[in-house]
C-alpha cells in the first residue's frame, strides 16, 4: 500500500515538471510535505525553487548551457589562468611581480589575501558532513585542466598545502561564536588526500566556494556557508541523468548563489541589526514563541537564555547543524517549497522549542542550552514540519 501511494506522488510530480510549463505552485503544494526520492525529481525541483532552471521547459537546455559557460569562465578568471600566470612569473620574477613586493597592489598581495580566506575554506570543507563518507570520496568529474599530468594549475587544496598559512590569523567567525558548529556533527579527522588525478567531492565544494567568495567581495566566505553548499551539492550529484550530474559543480553554484541573495544578511555582521539582518530573525523566532507558548518563553526569559545561544546557528544555517544529512534534505524540501520560505523557517524554530516544552520548564540553565544546541535525535523533522504548519496561522506574517 505505502509502495503505490509513493508511486502516486512519484506520477504527479512527473506530470507536473514533464508538462511544457511548470505549474511551479502546484509543484511547491505538492513539495509541501517533501519531494519523492525517485527518477531525478528532487534535483530538478531544487534547481526550480532556486529559480536556476526557468517554468518554460523548452528553455531548460538554454539557460543550464549559458549558466555552466559562464561558470567555466569563472573558474579560468579566478583560479585557472591566474595559476598559470603564478607558475610563469616564479621563473622570471621582477621587482614589481616579485612575491616580497609589499606594494598592496601586488598581484601577489592579492594572492596571499585570497589564501587566508582559502585557508578557512579548506579547513571548514575538509570535515564536511562527517556521518556519510560521499564528501570524501573521488568524484567521476573533476575538473580536467587543474588534475591531468600535464597541467600547470596548482589545484586550491595544493595551494593550501604548499602555501605557509596560520588558520588563528584569519578565521571569519560571525560575532566571534565557537559553537556555530554543532560538536555533534563535527569530525574529528580530516579528510585523506586522494591520489594524483583524482577530485574528492569536499575538494569541489571548495571550489565552488572560492570562486562564490571571489566573485562577492562584500560577503566574501564566512564559516558556515559550507554547510549550506554541501547539502546543495550532494543533491544535484544524486542526480541520474548523468549529462547534469556531470555538471553538478556548476548548478550547484548557482543554485547556491541565489540562495545566499536571500540569506546572506545572516551571514554579514554589519546588517546584523538591520531588519533583515540575524538579530531580527531571532527576535521574529522569540515573538513567535511568546505567542505560541508564553510558559516557555518565560522559562527562557527568567533563565536568561539568549536566542544567540541556540538561533542564530538555527536560522543562520537553515537547520543544516540540527540533523542528520537526509532529514535536512527534507527540511529543505519544504522550505524551499513555500513561498514565504523564511516565515516557514521562524515557524520550524519556534516548533522545535514547543515540541521539547517539557524538558525545558524542567530544565536548569546548563541542561536547557545545552538541550537547544544538540536537539534531540528522537523528535522526527516530519513532526516539525506537522507542527509548523500547525503554529503558522497563528504567527504573524512578516512579509508581504
Amino acid at each position: 500500500m505505502a509502495y503505490k501511494r509513493v508511486n502516486k506522488r512519484e506520477d504527479k510530480f512527473l506530470q507536473i515538471i514533464g508538462a511544457p510549463d511548470i505549474d511551479v505552485t502546484t509543484l511547491q503544494t505538492l513539495s509541501s510535505s517533501g519531494i519523492v526520492e525517485t527518477c531525478g525529481i528532487r534535483p530538478i525541483c531544487w534547481r526550480l525553487f532556486l529559480y536556476c532552471l526557468p517554468v518554460r521547459r523548452e528553455n531548460w537546455s538554454e539557460t543550464l548551457l549559458r549558466q555552466r559557460e559562464a561558470y567555466r569562465n569563472f573558474l579560468k578568471e579566478i583560479i585557472i589562468d591566474p595559476s598559470i600566470k603564478r607558475s610563469e612569473k616564479t621563473t622570471t620574477a621582477t621587482e614589481d611581480d616579485h612575491p616580497l613586493n609589499p606594494n598592496p597592489s601586488s598581484g601577489w598581495n592579492s594572492y596571499f589575501v585570497d589564501n587566508e580566506v582559502l585557508l578557512q575554506i579548506d579547513k571548514d570543507v575538509r570535515r564536511l558532513c562527517p556521518d556519510i563518507s560521499f564528501f570524501q570520496n573521488a568524484t567521476a568529474f573533476p575538473c580536467s585542466e587543474m588534475v591531468s599530468p600535464d597541467s600547470k594549475v596548482e589545484t586550491l587544496r595544493k595551494r593550501v598545502e604548499r602555501g605557509v598559512l596560520t588558520a588563528h590569523n584569519m578565521t571569519r567567525q560571525r560575532l566571534g561564536i565557537s559553537n556555530l558548529i554543532n560538536s555533534r556533527k563535527q569530525s574529528s579527522q580530516q579528510y585523506e588526500t586522494l591520489s594524483e588525478g583524482q577530485e574528492a567531492h569536499w575538494e569541489v565544494v571548495e571550489r565552488i566556494l572560492f570562486v562564490y567568495a571571489k566573485l562577492n567581495p562584500g560577503t566574501s566566505y564566512v564559516q558556515g556557508m559550507n554547510e549550506i553548499v554541501g547539502p546543495l551539492y550532494y543533491t544535484l550529484m544524486s542526480d541520474p541523468n548523468p549529462e547534469w550530474k556531470e555538471h553538478a559543480e556548476a548548478d550547484t553554484f548557482f543554485c547556491f548563489t541565489n540562495l545566499m541573495a536571500e540569506i546572506r544578511d545572516n551571514f554579514m555582521k554589519s546588517l546584523d541589526y538591520s531588519g533583515t539582518g540575524i538579530e531580527a530573525g531571532m527576535e521574529r523566532v522569540i515573538s513567535h514563541l511568546k505567542i505560541a507558548d508564553q510558559q516557555v518563553y518565560l522559562r527562557l526569559e527568567e533563565q536568561n537564555i539568549k536566542p544567540l545561544y541556540f538561533l542564530f546557528r538555527w536560522i543562520t544555517l537553515l537547520l543544516s547543524q540540527e540533523f542528520p544529512l537526509p532529514d535536512v534534505i527534507y527540511l529543505w524540501d519544504v522550505l524551499f517549497s513555500d513561498r514565504r520560505r523564511f516565515d516557514l523557517l521562524y515557524a520550524m524554530c519556534t516548533a522545535m522549542i514547543v515540541l521539547i516544552r517539557d524538558r525545558l520548564l524542567l530544565g536548569d540553565f546548563s541542561h536547557n542550552v545545552k538541550l537547544l544546541q544538540s536537539y534531540p535525535e528522537e523528535i522526527s523533522t516530519q513532526k516539525i514540519v506537522e507542527t509548523s504548519y500547525a503554529l503558522l496561522p497563528s504567527l504573524p506574517r512578516l512579509r508581504p
